[in-house]
C-alpha cells in the first residue's frame, strides 16, 4: 500500500478534528482580541526606545566606542569580583542544599505515600484474615501523605519564599526552604508512583523469607528503584538551579539580588551580564545532570 493509500486509509475521529479546530479558532479569537497586533507598537519612537535599550546593554565603558574585548573583561572582572562571584556562590549553595533536603524529606514520604507498601500485609498474594480497622489506618496513612505531597507542591516556590521571609528574613534560608518544601513535594509524589509500578515477584520473596516491611523497603524496593529516583533527582536539581536565581528578586542575597539591583539603578549592561551569568549556571547544572542521568541510565 502506498504512502497516499495510507493516509487515506487512516482511522478518523470527530472528536480530535472537533477539538483541533476548537483550539485554532479558540488561538486566532485570543489573538485578535488580545490587542497584540496593536499598531503602535512599531512606532518610530517604540523602535528608537529598542535601539536604545540594545546599545545600553553593552559593557558602559563601551556605549560610546567600538568593541575592545579587553576593556569588556576588564568591566567584567570588576563585576565578578564586586558581586558575582559571591552571587553565583551562594546560588550554587542554595540549590545544593534544596535539592539535599528534597532527596531526605522526598524520599521518606515517598514510602508511606506507596499504596503498595503501606498496607496491611504487604505482598502477601492470598490475605486469609482481614481487619477493617487495620486497613483504615493504612489507608488513613496514605491519603494523609498524598495530602501532604500535594500541598507542598500545591504552593508555588514563590509564595513559599515571601512567606518565610516573614518568618526568617532575608537570608538564605527562606530560599532553600522555599526550595525544598515544593520540590519535596513533587518528588514524593513522582518516588511513590515508581515504588509503586515495581514488579510484585522480588518484593513477594522477601516478604516470604520473612523478611519486615522496613527491610524490604530497605533491601529490594531501594535497590529497584534507585536509578529512576536518581534520575528525578537530577531533574529537580535543575530546577532548584534555575529557581535559587529567580528567588533572589526577593531579597534573597543571590544572582536574582543583584540583577534586581541593577534593574532599579538602570544599569541594563550590569543587568544582562548578570542574566548571562544566571543561564550559564543553569546551563552547566543542565550539563552535569545529562551526564549523570546518562550515567544512571548506562549502569542500570
Amino acid at each position: 500500500m502506498t504512502l497516499p493509500e495510507l493516509y487515506r486509509a487512516r482511522p478518523r475521529n470527530l472528536v480530535v478534528r472537533g477539538s483541533l479546530t476548537a483550539m485554532l479558532i479558540l488561538i486566532v479569537g485570543v489573538w485578535l482580541s488580545g490587542a497584540f497586533l496593536d499598531p503602535q507598537a512599531f512606532t518610530d519612537q517604540r523602535q528608537e526606545n529598542i535601539a536604545r535599550f540594545l546599545n545600553e546593554l553593552r559593557p558602559y565603558p563601551l556605549q560610546s566606542t567600538t568593541f575592545d574585548a579587553s576593556v569588556a573583561l576588564t568591566w567584567a572582572h570588576s563585576i565578578m569580583q564586586e558581586k558575582g562571584w559571591d552571587a553565583l556562590r551562594i546560588t550554587i549553595a542554595i540549590s545544593f542544599a534544596a535539592i539535599t533536603l528534597t532527596g531526605i524529606f522526598g524520599g521518606l514520604l515517598a514510602l508511606p505515600a506507596a499504596r503498595n507498601i503501606t498496607r496491611s500485609e504487604p505482598f502477601v498474594i492470598n490475605r486469609t484474615t482481614r481487619n477493617r480497622i487495620t486497613d483504615l489506618i493504612w489507608s488513613t496513612v496514605v491519603g494523609a501523605t498524598r495530602l501532604l505531597l500535594i500541598f507542598l507542591r500545591a504552593i508555588p516556590e514563590y509564595v513559599w519564599a515571601f512567606l518565610l521571609l516573614a518568618l526568617l528574613g532575608p537570608t538564605a534560608w527562606p530560599a532553600v526552604l522555599a526550595l525544598a518544601l515544593h520540590n519535596t513535594g513533587i518528588f514524593g509524589k513522582l518516588a511513590a508512583e515508581v515504588i509503586e509500578d515495581l514488579p510484585a515477584g522480588p518484593l513477594r520473596s522477601m516478604t516470604g523469607m520473612g523478611a519486615s516491611r522496613l527491610q524490604v523497603a530497605a533491601f529490594t524496593v531501594l535497590p529497584l528503584t534507585l536509578p529512576r529516583l536518581l534520575l528525578f533527582f537530577f531533574y529537580r536539581w535543575e530546577t532548584c538551579v534555575r529557581e535559587a536565581t529567580v528567588l533572589g528578586m526577593l531579597g534573597i542575597v543571590s544572582l536574582g539580588f543583584w540583577i534586581q539591583d541593577a534593574r532599579a539603578r538602570n544599569f541594563y549592561d550590569e543587568m544582562f551580564f548578570l542574566i548571562l551569568l544566571g543561564a550559564l549556571i543553569v546551563l552547566l547544572g543542565e550539563v552535569i545532570s545529562t551526564w549523570a542521568r546518562w550515567y544512571v541510565r548506562r549502569a542500570s
